[in-house]
């Protein structure tokens, strides 16, 4: 009886058996052809990098361990030692840790672009800038870059465009489409959707720097686990009703927070005052995400009392779960900034990071409004 699985199997080994040496030459003759150690790749890593291809449109990605996974592979296709890179300034903390303390060990220096020099890369380039990294929605300010007017800045002067679109989704933005060249993922997030999944995945524009990215994956060890791979996968099937569920929730709540006197400050691409509003709906598609972030009172005890007082919104350093949660970016994702970076990103104490889950919008607006009176 023929067996024909709806879902794709699991295939939980670590190694794919071969009936003579014909067959292991076969393989290295054409490695695509069949599977030979899961490291190498598996069925299930191949299929959680070929359907986030697909969203994004490349022309080839891999599937790693983690969205760290990720950023590295899409640095290690395009630099080695004695290479520049450029980063947002406005970047994942995550991102500048991995610049600033490992990278630079292997020679690959870096230089911070503030946002509003994004479109002028002149003053920052040198001979040896490969690329410039950015998030598509900034991490944790919710800035939008204009990705078309960056690609092409970046082409100017000969540089790849590494894009993350974590915050955004491929729902929302798809950067390859308006010129990146590389557009990277913490799988973890949107794409599988359910807090229990750690992975990541980078999709290339051009067939050469897509096998680029396979070759560090599989020398680096970078490549994901089956289990995880086919729980992504599954995540994947509701992305698009999820963000549209993640965006509606979360433009109600931001628009709730800016009438409330406690909230000084809503940062959310989805409001009309936000100033990459107009720019967020023309690249986007209507939906703005369910990242936002407030500013309360600089005041550690305000903020103590408010992550206490949210009962919907528990306090977890991660984010893009179907159920929300609230982070602190100052003594999490960014706590290794120095203070004066911190200052100019505009992190300070009373910042905080909402991740809008697709709870009933009602009920979380509820919890929000009993945390805020409680100050």
């Amino acid at each position: 009886m023929k067996i024909k699985p709806k879902i794709t199997p699991i295939y939980q080994t670590s190694v794919f058996k071969f009936d003579d040496l014909t067959e292991l030459e076969l393989y290295f003759g054409e490695p695509s052809s069949r599977y030979l150690y899961s490291r190498n790749g598996n069925p299930n890593s191949d299929e959680l990098a070929d359907k986030v291809n697909e969203w994004e449109q490349g022309a080839g990605a891999v599937a790693t361990g983690s969205g760290m996974a990720a950023i590295l592979a899409a640095l290690m296709a395009c630099c080695q030692a004695g290479d520049h890179v450029l980063c947002a300034s406005d970047i994942y903390g995550g991102s500048s840790s991995l610049l600033n303390q490992e990278l630079s060990r292997l020679g690959i220096t870096v230089t911070y672009v503030p946002f509003e020099h994004l479109y002028e890369l002149s003053p920052f380039v040198q001979p040896t800038t490969r690329l410039l990294l950015c998030e598509t929605i900034s991490n944790p300010l919710l800035r939008v870059a204009d990705l078309q007017r960056l690609a092409q800045e970046c082409h100017q002067h000969s540089l790849k465009l590494v894009v993350d679109n974590t915050f955004a989704s491929p729902v929302i933005t798809r950067p390859l489409a308006l010129g990146a060249d590389l557009v990277l993922h913490s799988v973890t997030k949107y794409l599988a959707g359910h807090s229990d999944v750690t992975a990541g995945v980078v999709v290339a524009a051009d067939p050469a720097l897509a096998a680029r990215l396979r070759q560090i994956g599989v020398l680096y060890g970078l490549t994901l686990s089956p289990m995880e791979s086919w729980l992504a996968v599954r995540g994947l099937k509701t992305l698009r009703l999820r963000m549209r569920e993640h965006s509606a929730n979360a433009l109600a709540i931001a628009e709730f927070l800016q009438q409330q006197p406690a909230v000084r400050a809503v940062y959310y691409p989805g409001l009309a005052a936000h100033p990459q509003h107009e720019l967020a709906r023309a690249q986007g598609t209507g939906q703005y995400g369910g990242m936002l972030s407030i500013l309360l009172a600089d005041d550690t005890e305000v903020v103590n009392r408010f992550i206490r007082a949210c009962q919907r919104f528990p306090f977890a350093p991660s984010l893009a779960g179907v159920d929300s949660s609230l982070s602190y970016p100052l003594g999490t994702s960014h706590r290794y900034l120095t203070s004066e970076q911190q200052a100019e990103l505009g992190i300070t104490v009373g910042l905080v990071r909402l991740s809008v889950g697709i709870e009933p919008v009602e009920e979380l607006l509820a919890d929000l409004q009993a945390a805020l009176q409680s100050l």
